[in-house]
């Protein structure tokens, strides 16, 4: 039995580190927006304030809070509810995603002097690494690379052809 949950725990796992990679290309870059855009002076400096171990436990709130929001969005989905399922599983994802996002930008350093933080975050880089470095991962990235740039083009024609249709009209 073991040897069946071993393979099949592994799996499981992967796949939730790629989801959640995923899902980091995109709230990276909304993470940066919110940084650029909203400024809590005082909120950020009282995190930076804190000390390494009130870091680590501040860091935990979103990931404690808004983990179980997939088994919810699992339920969802099973139970027919497909759309608010993942509605429900792409918001929270994204906005745990977000905070966490944040809050590590912020206390960073500090839970870098947790040796146990230190080390998992190593095996997380690792990890990564490894699945960055996949021909999976290559392949993908490639993949999006190109639907972005077909979207860019085809905005980019969309909205000259509205200029140009604004400008024959007057």
């Amino acid at each position: 039995m073991k040897q069946i949950l071993k393979p099949v725990t592994f799996v499981l796992a992967a796949i939730y580190f790629l989801v959640d990679a995923v899902f980091m290309a995109v709230a990276r870059p909304i993470s940066r927006w919110i940084g650029q855009h909203f400024e809590f002076k005082r909120l950020r400096a009282w995190i930076r304030s804190l000390p390494p171990y009130p870091s680590l436990a501040l860091f935990s709130v979103p990931v404690i809070i808004l983990e179980p929001i997939k088994p919810v969005a699992a339920y969802l989905a099973a139970t027919g509810q497909v759309l608010s399922g993942a509605v429900t599983f792409i918001i929270g994802e994204l906005l745990k995603l977000v905070l966490v996002e944040r809050l590590f930008h912020l206390t960073r350093d500090k839970l870098m002097r947790i040796p146990a933080f230190a080390w998992a975050y190593t095996k997380f880089a690792e990890a990564k690494a490894w699945l960055q470095a996949t021909e999976a991962w290559r392949v993908v990235r490639a993949l999006s690379h190109a639907a972005r740039d077909y979207v860019a083009q085809a905005r980019a024609r969309l909205v000259s052809g509205f200029s140009k249709l604004v400008t024959s009209r007057d």
